[in-house]
């Protein structure tokens, strides 16, 4: 399932149009990435908590030449799946 299959799924559910439909997903996608911006974590009961993990920075190989590069630290979104979503899945 994709973005597209989201909308429609939310559509099925609300009614109304379909841009109606992709806006409030839009609307829920967007406020979980600006959570995320400002390093706060996001709890969604029964999926699971998006959160920010900050990478350090490190020494890796290019495979190609064999030279060492060095790489920047950052900062990566995580995702910890629920216990439901976990069961649910098995």
């Amino acid at each position: 399932m994709n973005k597209q299959g989201i909308v429609e799924a939310v559509h099925g559910v609300l009614g109304g149009t379909k841009v109606q439909a992709e806006s409030v997903v839009d609307t829920v996608l967007s406020s979980i990435v600006s959570s995320l911006k400002k390093g706060d974590e996001v709890s969604i009961a029964g999926l699971g908590i998006f959160s920010v993990k900050a990478r350090a920075a490190r020494n890796a190989r290019n495979p190609r030449t064999g030279e060492t590069v060095k790489v920047a630290a950052t900062k990566v979104p995580k995702f910890r799946a629920a216990k439901a979503l976990k069961d649910a899945v098995k």
